[in-house]
C-alpha cells in the first residue's frame, strides 16, 4: 500500500497507519520522502486507517504581525520584533552533510576565510560489527572535536550511520545516539538540534516523525533546501536566483553541499564562487547555523509586544514570549523607531532589573535595534536630560 499526502492539503504533519484492532503497525519511509508511506501487509483482506495526526497540539501559538509591534501615539515611538536578527532582510543557513573529510580540509577552512557560519550534519556511530562500512566520522574524531570546541560552526543530526533504520528500537538509537554525541561535544549549548535523516536511506517505524523530534530536542531539515552539487548543472546562477528570491521574500534561504574538491560534489571553485555570491549580500543577510535560525524562526513568530504604561518622554512596554527557555535561547532583536524630536543620542533603554540595554544606531537610518533573551519581561525607553 503506498498512501502520498500532500501538506498543503491538510492542516496535520503526518499520518499513522493502524490495522482494524487501532494497533499502529509499521510503514516504510525514504529519509527526505517521509509523507510517502509504504505499508507491507499480509495477502489477507483486512481493513488498514490512515490517521492524521495533528501536530500543533501542543505547540505555541503564532502570534499575528499586528501583536509584534505598536505605535505609541503619547511618545510617538514605535517598537517591533525584527523578522530576522540584527535587522536583516533574509537569514541564510550553508549545511554540509555526511561528515565527509573534506569538510574538514576543505569547508572549514573556506568558511573561515569568508568568516561565514556553516552547519554540519555528522554521522557520529562508530563501525558496526559484521558491517564493510567504516565510520569517517571517528577516523577524523579529534579534528571533529577541535571544531566543537571553536564554536565557530554548528552541528546537525545526519542519523548514526545514513543506513536507514529496520524498526522503532532501531531507528530511536539512530538519532538518539547521534544526538547524545553532539551533545557532548558542545556542552553548554542549547540541545535543540536540525535533523536530516538523509537521501537514499529507508526507515521502517510504527511511530510518527514528531516522537522522535520531540524526544531528542530535533526539529525536522529535511526539506526546502537547493542541492549545491555539480552533477545538477548550474549551480552557481541557480543559487544566486534562489538567494535573491529568499531576499525579496524575507525568508530563510537554506542551500547544503556534499564533499567539496576536484571530481568530487562540488568543485572547489564552484564551492568558493557560491560564497562570492554570499559575499556580494552580505549586509542584508544573517548567515547562521540552521538551529539559530529556527530558534529566532520560532521566537519571533509566538512573541508579542504590549504596552504597559506611556508619558511624554518615557514608556514601558512588556515582551511576551511562549518558547522553552531551556531549548531557545538566540536573543531576540528588538526595534525602536523614536519621533523625528526624540535624538537617538538621549534614548537610554532598561530592563526590569533597572540594568541598561544596549540601543545600536544603524548610520542612515532612524530605527534602533537591541537584542534581548527570548523571555517574558518589561522594558523602559525614555528620553534622557
Amino acid at each position: 500500500i503506498s498512501e502520498r499526502t500532500q501538506r498543503r492539503h491538510t492542516p496535520v504533519f503526518e499520518f499513522q497507519v493502524r490495522d482494524a484492532r487501532g494497533e499502529a503497525i509499521v510503514a516504510r519511509r525514504g529519509g527526505i520522502e517521509w509523507h510517502t508511506l509504504l505499508v507491507p501487509v499480509p495477502a489477507l483482506r483486512s481493513t488498514y486507517i490512515v490517521q492524521a495526526v495533528d501536530s500543533t497540539i501542543g505547540k505555541p501559538r503564532l502570534s499575528t504581525e499586528k501583536e509584534r509591534k505598536f505605535l505609541d501615539s503619547a511618545t510617538g515611538l514605535r517598537v517591533a520584533v525584527a523578522p530576522w536578527d540584527d535587522g536583516r532582510q533574509a537569514a541564510l543557513s550553508l549545511r554540509f552533510d555526511d561528515s565527509h573529510p573534506t569538510h574538514l580540509t576543505k569547508a572549514i577552512p573556506i568558511l573561515r576565510q569568508y568568516d561565514f557560519r556553516g552547519t554540519f550534519m555528522i554521522n557520529p556511530g562508530p563501525d558496526e560489527p559484521g558491517s564493510r562500512r567504516r565510520s569517517t566520522f571517528h577516523m577524523h574524531r579529534d579534528e571533529w572535536e577541535a571544531v566543537a570546541k571553536t564554536g565557530d560552526h554548528e552541528f546537525a543530526n545526519h542519523s548514526a550511520h545514513h543506513r536507514g533504520a529496520a524498526g522503532d528500537d532501531d531507528m530511536d538509537a539512530e538519532i538518539g545516539d547521534a544526538a547524545r554525541v553532539i551533545w557532548k561535544m558542545t556542552p553548554g549549548r542549547s540541545p535543540l538540534m536540525a535533523l536530516n535523516l538523509g537521501g537514499g536511506t529507508q526507515w521502517a517505524t510504527s511511530r510518527t516523525l514528531r516522537n522522535y523530534l520531540d524526544k531528542y530536542h530535533q526539529f525536522d531539515a529535511s526539506g526546502g533546501s537547493l542541492g549545491m552539487d555539480d552533477t545538477y548543472g548550474n549551480r552557481v546562477n541557480t543559487f544566486r536566483q534562489h538567494l535573491n528570491r529568499h531576499i525579496e521574500g524575507r525568508g530563510w534561504c537554506r542551500i547544503h553541499f556534499h564533499y567539496i574538491g576536484e571530481g568530487l560534489s562540488s568543485s572547489e571553485a564552484n564551492f568558493r564562487a557560491a560564497l562570492d555570491v554570499v559575499k556580494e549580500h552580505e549586509t542584508s543577510l544573517w548567515i547562521a547555523g540552521m538551529a539559530d535560525i529556527y530558534k529566532y524562526q520560532i521566537e519571533s513568530s509566538t512573541a508579542s509586544l504590549s504596552l504597559v504604561e506611556s508619558l511624554d518622554h518615557r514608556l514601558v512596554f512588556r515582551l511576551s514570549c511562549q518558547t522553552d527557555p531551556e531549548l531557545y535561547d538566540e536573543l531576540l532583536t528588538i526595534e525602536v523607531t523614536p519621533p523625528p524630536d526624540w535624538p537617538a543620542d538621549r534614548i537610554r533603554m532598561r530592563d526590569s532589573q533597572g540594568e541598561a540595554v544596549t540601543l545600536k544606531k544603524i548610520s542612515g537610518q532612524t530605527v534602533l535595534r537591541c537584542r534581548v533573551a527570548p523571555r517574558s519581561a518589561a522594558y523602559t525607553i525614555e528620553l534622557s536630560n
